[in-house]
């Protein structure tokens, strides 16, 4: 599982044309789910989305998570974050779970995520085309790979 994690002053997912979700300051966290994934990599990525210290304390220093600010999370799922590259200019996105799997995950991992912050999670549409609208503040943005695990 690998998680994009980008720092936002805001940011929004418009599905059409509705505005379907959208979040005053926090973090947007892109999922990509492979075909191994377990609800231990969830777990561990929870645990990381929630506990990463990337916001400025009193003294300017990325020294507090998104629990600490209040912030809010957005959640989009994006299967091409599990894309190879390693053949040819066309991506090869045979990484990417298909929904059976992918689905179940990515619900839990919006669940989860929600209960370790203890406040709702907004959320895109998984498989939705989604026109995803952010203000990157800094610009932050962090990736993590659950198999990796870094």
């Amino acid at each position: 599982m690998r998680v994009l994690i980008q720092r936002v002053k805001q940011a929004s997912v418009t599905i059409g044309e509705e505005l379907h979700a959208s979040i005053d300051g926090g973090l947007l966290v892109l999922v990509g789910i492979t075909h191994d994934d377990t609800f231990e990599d969830i777990d561990w990525l929870i645990k990381k989305v929630s506990q990463l210290r990337i916001f400025d304390d009193a003294d300017g220093v990325m020294n507090l998570d998104v629990r600490e600010t209040g912030g809010e999370i957005l959640v989009v799922s994006q299967f091409t974050l599990m894309a190879s590259t390693k053949k040819g200019n066309r991506p090869s996105y045979i990484h990417a779970a298909g929904e059976t799997i992918a689905v179940p995950l990515y619900e839990s991992f919006c669940t989860r995520l929600s209960e370790t912050l203890g406040r709702p999670v907004a959320t895109g549409v998984f498989g939705a085309d989604m026109q995803v609208a952010l203000v990157n503040d800094g610009p932050v943005t962090i990736w993590i790979d659950s198999k990796r695990r870094e």
